[in-house]
């Protein structure tokens, strides 16, 4: 294992803080590379009181010695992105030489978001909750291989012939299946070829860049976005993403060889939340789950939307650490949890009269979980300034050492704010 590399990865159902840590770590790293997901991401990282999120590019950006990489495995959408790097500009961020797009990564088609909408339409109440960004149908496109990758967006030739091939057989989805009107052929062609003129300069082979650069001694911080509990195989199936969000998904959205990712770096809030529908079995649609919200400004990053608040579920963490072979914690907002009293944590599910401690496959198995709870006290100290873990009060350390207990690994960064400086490292 190429120890000097790491990959930071979410353990829960996205929103735990990725951003700030992947923010955090970045200063010590050549490059950071995101790889799977698309603009239904949203990464909130606070440098100096000044608020930046991003749902495409990597947060390494906000550290200007890292150059960042759009991986093969990301699902760009040329609209967003173009709206991202010009609002970075507009913050003195510079972007020219420091971001690269995999030349394999698809393209997220106006078309995309139109059956996007479409299919939750006509989901009704048993919709998914996505968040129309187009995620879904841009990935099944890719697997059906009728896809628009970048090396395709930037031939016009090439993106003319393909998209002229694709549309008509989009539209008599859109038409025939959901009753909804087809999309401009000519128009959506010129937005393709004009995209793909502007983002060109930075489109290069992003696997050949990340594997010369660790040959040639650079160091790579590997970004995940979402949540593991929303991998496409490994998740809340079907409410969950359409990519390998866990640790499997940074092998193949890069390129790298596994024995040169390095060590992976779980990242879990000291509570638990969720946007959208789904199994959610420590939700607190309470007094308890508002007051999480409000504290937590629990609202999303890329839709606004209010998350879902619940207690810490361990039998979910340790899931986690399983599949991705976590080798350290980094738990967020443990601050948001002051004053709260007493906290509980599921230990374990109770399902059908059975204990059970294992994270179920079957949705309809989690929904009908009912959570084991332990409480432990809470704490009125203040948790939102110290160096290290042995600066908080003793029920706070008694706290985190016990979801680490439960997870099977040490925690060693704690974050107690937003801001860069409110971090404990362990």
């Amino acid at each position: 294992m190429n120890e000097r590399n790491a990959c930071v990865i979410g353990m829960q159902w996205g929103d735990e803080g990725k951003g700030k840590i992947i923010d955090l770590l970045s200063e010590d790293f050549d490059i950071v590379v995101r790889t799977q997901g698309g603009s239904n991401a949203g990464h909130t990282v606070v440098v100096d009181k000044e608020k930046f999120v991003l749902h495409l590019i990597p947060s390494g950006i906000l550290r200007e010695q890292v150059t960042c990489v759009i991986g093969n495995g990301v699902v760009v959408d040329p609209e967003q992105l173009t709206e991202e790097m010009a609002g970075l500009r507009e913050r003195n961020i510079e972007i020219p030489g420091r971001l690269l797009i995999s030349d394999r990564a698809q393209v997220v088609m106006p078309y995309h978001k139109a059956l996007d909408g479409a299919k939750e339409k006509a989901l009704g109440d048993r919709k998914i909750g996505t968040t129309l960004r187009g995620i879904g149908p841009a990935y099944t496109e890719k697997v059906a291989r009728t896809g628009i990758r970048m090396c395709d967006l930037i031939d016009p030739q090439v993106c003319r012939a393909r998209l002229e091939t694709q549309i008509p057989l989009v539209n008599a989805v859109l038409q025939n299946v959901y009753s909804e009107p087809p999309v401009d052929a000519a128009k959506t062609i010129d937005w393709a070829i004009r995209c793909g003129s502007e983002l060109k300069p930075m489109v290069a082979d992003a696997a050949l860049f990340i594997n010369e650069a660790v040959r040639s001694g650079q160091t790579v911080l590997f970004e995940g976005a979402q949540g593991s509990l929303l991998d496409i195989d490994f998740g809340t199936y079907p409410y969950n993403t359409s990519s390998n969000s866990s640790v499997g998904g940074m092998i193949t959205g890069s390129g790298l060889p596994p024995r040169e990712m390095g060590r992976v770096i779980g990242v879990l809030k000291a509570y638990i939340t969720r946007v959208g529908a789904g199994p959610f079995p420590t939700e607190q649609d309470d007094e308890t789950g508002a007051e999480l919200r409000k504290r937590g400004d629990e609202f999303g990053a890329t839709t606004g939307r209010p998350r879902r608040c619940g207690w810490f579920d361990a039998v979910a963490a340790r899931y986690s650490a399983m599949i991705n072979g976590v080798d350290e914690l980094a738990i967020t907002k443990l601050d948001v949890l002051q004053g709260l009293d007493p906290l509980k944590i599921c230990v374990a599910y109770e399902i059908d009269g059975r204990r059970v401690e294992s994270f179920p496959a079957q949705a309809e198995q989690l929904a009908a979980a009912q959570p084991v709870y332990e409480e432990m006290p809470g704490w009125h100290g203040d948790t939102a300034q110290g160096e290290s873990l042995a600066d908080l009060c003793p029920e706070a350390v008694a706290y985190v050492r016990r979801l680490c207990d439960l997870t099977g690994a040490p925690a060693k960064v704690i974050s107690i704010g937003s801001g860069r400086d409110q971090t404990l490292v362990g």
